[in-house]
């Protein structure tokens, strides 16, 4: 199964957030209120759940599980490159 990059999650998170704050801010502008949705759409379609409340969870695990895998810094020669 694939699974979306975290840098791509991580910063569709924070948008997300950053349009639920003016969304809460200015509830009558019908702009704000359609970035969120959009946003919150897009979140769920990318994490593959129904709600914005299961797909704000399922992007802060996968963020979790993407920082606890740390990849050797291994720096190889010229002539060992893949």
């Amino acid at each position: 199964m694939l699974s979306p990059h975290w840098y791509v999650v991580h910063e569709l998170l924070a948008l997300l957030r950053s349009r639920e704050r003016r969304a809460a801010q200015s509830p009558w502008d019908a702009r704000a209120l359609q970035a969120r949705n959009d946003a919150a759409y897009t979140l769920c379609v990318l994490m593959g759940e129904r709600t914005r409340t299961a797909a704000v969870e399922a992007a802060e695990r996968h963020l979790a599980r993407s920082r606890a895998v740390v990849l050797p810094n291994v720096a190889l020669a010229p002539d060992q490159a893949l």
